[in-house]
């Protein structure tokens, strides 16, 4: 490969990175001038490669969507992340992805260098997925969070309340968490003045406002964190209180985001409380603490337990 045939595929791969560069940006990574960027660019044109330049004080490029797709330069640990992702999607909470997903795969697949389809097949073999069992996403509005993400860019969207209210929101957003099979987006709320999570699934028409902003960090600098700790705060229908024969620190490091706090009774055992509207989510919470319990509040679990203690009897035989 020539140094310029070379140039080429690292300038195509940094414009695949992000949305906008400018030329000195460019310059800098690739350690070349400006000029020679410039004429990089029109090589790029040349092959049918769609590079705008944007106007402005300081100029620049973006590699903007065309007639057909470009290739995607990819290093190795980025095309192992990405098979790896592609194997995952059957189980996702992504709607219709499940089928392109198996396509892409098989066509990243056949491309694949031995040592890195070795490496996909290790972390595969030895990944466990669980099925998806909450709400599906759209694709194409999850994309356009996700691309508002990248960008810095505000978005609108219609959005409806735990309550049922319907509202407009226009919102910059920080990023996204997916949190025990939902989805959910942590924004900045500019016409509130703080800081919200919104649950993909009740969020429509997701569309860019066109106006940049200055990143903010959010809360405690974590967004898993605050979405976590933001559920865990909600008022919901059920409320239950058990305790566990287990410390707090053993559960809190095993279960960092689960829905509840662990408090500590004593040396060997700690309190755990958990809500939702569906209380079988929340026999289902405290099952897969994996230790033993006794369950104080509400008499509906316990009730709910005894159930579930014949319905699997019965299945063992």
């Amino acid at each position: 490969m020539t140094e310029t045939s070379g140039r080429l595929l690292k300038l195509l791969a940094l414009l695949q990175t992000r949305r906008d560069w400018s030329g000195h940006e460019l310059a800098e990574r690739l350690d070349v001038s400006g000029r020679t960027i410039r004429r990089d660019v029109e090589r790029l044109r040349e092959l049918g490669y769609p590079v705008d330049a944007l106007t402005g004080p300081a100029g620049g490029y973006r590699l903007r969507a065309g007639t057909a797709m470009p290739p995607l330069l990819l290093d190795d640990d980025e095309a192992v992340a990405v098979a790896v992702g592609l194997s995952g999607a059957a189980s996702t909470s992504v709607a219709g992805i499940e089928e392109t997903s198996v396509r892409a795969l098989l066509k990243l697949e056949q491309v694949l260098p031995s040592h890195l389809r070795r490496r996909v097949t290790a972390l595969r073999s030895a990944t466990a997925t669980l099925p998806a069992t909450g709400p599906t996403i759209d694709p194409d509005a999850l994309t356009a969070i996700a691309a508002a993400c990248r960008d810095r860019e505000r978005l609108r969207f219609a959005y409806t309340g735990r309550d049922g209210s319907a509202s407009r929101r226009r919102v910059e957003p920080h990023g996204l968490v997916n949190l025990h099979g939902r989805w959910y987006l942590v924004a900045w709320d500019c016409d509130r003045r703080d800081w919200r999570t919104f649950r993909l699934d009740r969020l429509e028409r997701p569309t860019p406002a066109g106006t940049r902003f200055a990143p903010r960090e959010p809360p405690g600098g974590d967004a898993v964190a605050y979405v976590t700790q933001g559920l865990s705060s909600v008022p919901h229908r059920w409320q239950a209180r058990v305790t566990l024969h287990a410390t707090a620190a053993e559960m809190s490091e095993r279960f960092p985001s689960m829905f509840g706090g662990f408090e500590p009774l004593g040396p060997d055992t700690c309190e755990y409380r958990t809500s939702d509207d569906e209380l079988d989510w929340v026999a289902a919470r405290i099952g897969m603490l994996g230790v033993e319990f006794e369950v104080h509040e509400p008499p509906e679990l316990r009730a709910l337990f005894a159930r579930l203690a014949e319905r699997f009897a019965r299945a063992g035989g």
